[in-house]
């Protein structure tokens, strides 16, 4: 496992407006007028604030420009989102400026059916005048160059999944676009469909796995009237664009579960809200 111990801790700023909040409305199709009037950024919209950005003769092949501090070298050049956790201690004012602070937490190396492969824990902590609002800790998974095993096997479809609430969302061209401009993403597999294709593999674009995320937490702050304390989510594979996802969910003791699924019906992404 390599040595993270003297990696530096990366900080940045940004402030965050109600125009942030009318663009990520506008691509949830919500009301942004009426979100910034409530004076505060809604709980999981964090993501699109602390992007510097990467200097345009720095970016790797793939446009990836990292999670906010730079990614160990591996020797795996594939990069995905395998999963975040979010803990909210509190609520960013609009208007305020918030600091984030990335950090190395954890570097697991290991071998599976598509090859050798590494989870890379990020923490996130962002804060607003010294004060945490946000806690998450995100995992990437770097993987090997594309191969034919790279994609898992299809699935014979499943029963339908019982829901409280389901949506269906075909992901075009337009919204991958918008989320990866509103979150400062180059990462060449969201835009890139010949680059997606023929160097890395996939049969389409692939859909940011942050997008599903907060599709999939747009739909149960609806259906549950409030915000999360809690919002985690584990990526099990990847979704297409063009392709119909399926978003489901329903409430159990603790809060929400919830889950979207590709054309097939098999599980693309799991959440948990509370």
């Amino acid at each position: 496992m390599p040595d993270t111990s003297d990696q530096a801790a990366a900080w940045t700023d940004d402030v965050a407006t109600p125009a942030l909040v009318r663009r990520i409305a506008a691509l949830l199709d919500r009301d942004g007028r009426a979100l910034a009037a409530t004076g505060l950024l809604p709980r999981g919209w964090h993501v699109a604030l602390c992007h510097d950005g990467v200097p345009q003769g720095r970016l790797p092949p793939d446009g990836y420009a990292g999670p906010g501090i730079a990614l160990p070298d591996l020797g795996l050049p594939r990069v995905m989102l395998g999963g975040r956790r979010a803990t909210f201690t509190g609520d960013i004012p609009l208007g305020a400026t918030v600091e984030r602070c990335a950090g190395i937490v954890g570097v697991t190396e290991k071998t599976g059916r598509s090859g050798r492969f590494a989870l890379v824990t990020i923490r996130h902590a962002y804060t607003v005048q010294g004060r945490e609002a946000v806690v998450e800790e995100a995992d990437y998974v770097l993987r090997e160059a594309a191969s034919p095993e790279a994609l898992p096997p299809p699935s014979p479809p499943p029963a339908p999944r019982k829901a409280e609430v389901a949506r269906i969302v075909v992901p075009d061209e337009t919204l991958l676009f918008r989320f990866s401009a509103v979150t400062g993403n180059p990462h060449r597999i969201h835009y890139d469909a010949p680059y997606a294709r023929d160097r890395e593999g996939y049969p389409a674009l692939v859909v940011n796995g942050g997008l599903t995320a907060l599709l999939v937490l747009d739909l149960v702050r609806h259906a549950a009237g409030r915000e999360p304390a809690v919002f985690a989510c584990r990526m099990r594979r990847p979704l297409f664009c063009g392709r119909p996802m399926r978003l489901c969910a329903s409430p159990d003791p603790e809060g929400w579960r919830a889950v979207a699924e590709d054309e097939t019906g098999a599980v693309a992404l799991e959440a948990e809200f509370r």
